[in-house]
């Protein structure tokens, strides 16, 4: 349906090769995933989430020995952790439906194995990459 499309935009980059075509690629949609993330959620949020997180798994740790303390704490960190994923639940909508329709593209356009592997392997081994690196530079929580 998009391959069209996607074949026009992304042709200087396919002349490049398989590998390094799907690794900048990678670092593209890895980059606009990131941007949006930080965009979409609420940073002072997710940075406070975050640290309430890291403060719960702590108490456990300290509580080990006292079932019922622990089991209170457990309850807060669940809680907490609800509330992360409440914030972070909009992006992933947002951008589900794009990233399926190019995934699909995708999948069409690297048909042959790259350096003997599927391209989902090589697309998620250097997405992890970039994203802990974007992540970093982009100071998104």
């Amino acid at each position: 349906m998009f391959d069209d499309f996607f074949n026009f935009i992304l042709a200087p980059l396919l002349k490049l090769g398989d590998l390094t075509s799907l690794i900048i690629i990678s670092f593209i949609l890895t980059f606009l995933i990131t941007f949006s993330y930080k965009l979409i959620t609420n940073q002072q949020e997710m940075k406070l989430l975050k640290e309430q997180l890291k403060k719960h798994q702590q108490e456990m740790k300290d509580h080990k020995g006292n079932p019922e303390k622990l089991l209170e704490i457990q309850k807060n960190a669940m809680d907490t952790n609800l509330k992360y994923m409440k914030h972070s639940f909009k992006h992933t909508l947002l951008t589900f439906l794009p990233l399926v329709i190019f995934f699909s593209w995708l999948k069409d356009t690297y048909t042959q194995p790259i350096l003997g592997m599927n391209w989902i392997i090589i697309y998620i081994v250097s997405s992890i990459i970039f994203s802990m690196i974007l992540r970093k530079i982009l100071k998104v929580h």
